[in-house]
């Protein structure tokens, strides 16, 4: 089958969507003037089982077309035929909206700007404080004077309870009472804060730091997202590690679920060790189905498959080690960074298990805008430069060190007495380790941690992926 100009964008990050019954009967096409022409769930199922069949990863396994009910609820008929969904397909998913859905993968949503991890304020497990993970730059949250480590007791004046919280943020505009934690107890402050969601470009980089430690310079980068608008931005920070003699790198992925392979790809040649080496020499490694691989390799040759690292000026050249710094949010685009590595330098994981997604997906739209649908089914498996790729777990990679973000007040990012990069710095310079001896002398505790990902206050930053561009018809 030849392959189809079709919009596509690949994501290695690791999402389970919620499959959510939408009426689409009839569907309506929209062109940039005027309504044409109304289309019937068939024709779009035969549409969609018809990409699927020419890209979709286990393309050999999906029912046949006549065996499938194409009358159904368009979402409802992707979901029905992918193989074997939650169990060996976990990822791919449909969005009813093919531009909010390229708005996503490119970090932008409207939103109050935080994430927050969940903590029972009772023995009985019932009420839940919410605090803020972090807090996005430019955002409503951030204008308002919100900071990682802040509490949420309360939502619009109600109460976060075990049964509503992972849905208490979903509101426009939000009334937020504040709380405090001491003593190892939760409670209000008395304090309230109404903020409203606005549309966001994510800055992914959530903060970079250099740190002089145990006579080391420690480069910190805590990064959000993947994405390709950023790939200067990114270099930047790596320029000026370079420029300050970083010898030492902890790279914060807890919070980032993935996003762009080939930002990924650029994040991978700004850390490895000699560069200059390896150029030209093998990343990583991409496979497809078995049509679609006939199809490359007949229009661009077996090399197309590879990715090469490439020269890279702001690469820092000389680490021996990377911490990195992982959740089980770490999806996709994340955990490929660290398969990319593994085979030229020593990686360190901190934290806990990875998300465990060594997939990716195309976006895939339809060409002739009769419907609006975005697909985001899996395409393509990813291999690192030894062929290895046995992440693809629901364990995904083990820590070296365990840790869990259960251990309250929340330090700043960077800062560090902060849990995760205090326990990478005590492994560069253990002689230097004094608990709270820099920024600040209140005493921690473990909290009851509510045992989920961080939780974002819009849904859809939730979703764990990776995605890149397609290959394109040669004609």
């Amino acid at each position: 089958m030849r392959i189809r100009k079709l919009f596509i964008v690949l994501i290695i990050m690791g999402l389970v969507a919620c499959n959510k019954s939408v009426t689409t009967l009839p569907v309506t096409a929209v062109t940039d003037n005027a309504t044409v022409q109304k289309y019937s769930n068939t024709d779009v199922n035969t549409w969609i089982h018809e990409n699927m069949t020419a890209y979709y990863l286990w393309a050999g396994n999906l029912p046949a077309l006549a065996k499938t009910n194409t009358s159904s609820n368009p979402m409802d008929y992707f979901y029905s035929i992918l193989y074997d969904y939650h169990t060996i397909d976990r990822f791919s998913w449909i969005d009813s909206s093919a531009t909010n859905l390229q708005n996503q993968l490119n970090g932008i949503n409207t939103v109050l700007g935080i994430r927050v991890a969940a903590f029972y304020t009772d023995d009985a497990r019932v009420n839940i404080a919410l605090v803020i993970a972090y807090v996005l730059k430019g955002s409503p949250a951030e204008k308002n004077g919100l900071k990682r480590g802040d509490i949420i007791m309360s939502v619009d004046d109600q109460a976060i309870t075990s049964s509503n919280y992972n849905s208490v943020l979903q509101n426009q505009t939000l009334r937020l009472g504040l709380g405090t934690y001491t003593n190892k107890v939760f409670s209000s402050t008395g304090k309230f804060l109404t903020v409203t969601k606005t549309e966001l470009q994510t800055n992914p980089i959530l903060q970079d730091t250099v740190l002089n430690w145990s006579g080391k310079k420690v480069g910190y980068l805590a990064y959000l997202q993947f994405l390709t608008s950023f790939d200067d931005s990114l270099r930047a920070v790596f320029g000026r590690y370079k420029a300050k003699g970083v010898n030492e790198l902890v790279i914060d992925l807890r919070y980032n679920g993935g996003g762009y392979v080939t930002n990924s790809d650029l994040l991978t040649t700004l850390i490895v060790k000699d560069l200059a080496g390896k150029v030209d020499k093998v990343m990583n490694k991409k496979t497809y189905n078995d049509a679609y691989t006939r199809e490359i390799t007949k229009q661009y040759g077996a090399t197309a498959f590879v990715t090469n690292f490439k020269t890279e000026p702001n690469n820092i050249g000389s680490l021996d080690r990377v911490f990195i710094l992982t959740s089980t949010g770490t999806a996709s685009a994340s955990e490929l960074i660290i398969n990319n590595l593994k085979p030229f330098m020593n990686v360190i994981l901190i934290g806990e298990h990875t998300y465990g997604k060594n997939v990716g997906s195309f976006t895939i739209t339809d060409n002739s805008k009769r419907w609006n649908y975005g697909l985001q089914p899996i395409t393509f498996k990813i291999l690192n430069s030894l062929d290895q790729s046995d992440y693809g777990t629901v364990n995904g990679f083990l820590p070296d060190y365990a840790l869990t973000d259960d251990i309250l007040p929340y330090k700043l990012l960077g800062d560090p007495t902060e849990t995760y990069l205090n326990k990478a710095l005590n492994i560069i310079g253990p002689t230097a380790f004094k608990p709270n001896a820099i920024a600040s002398s209140t005493p921690v505790s473990r909290a009851n941690k509510v045992q989920v990902s961080a939780l974002s206050d819009n849904p859809i930053q939730d979703k764990l992926d990776m995605f890149d561009k397609p290959f394109k018809h040669k004609n």
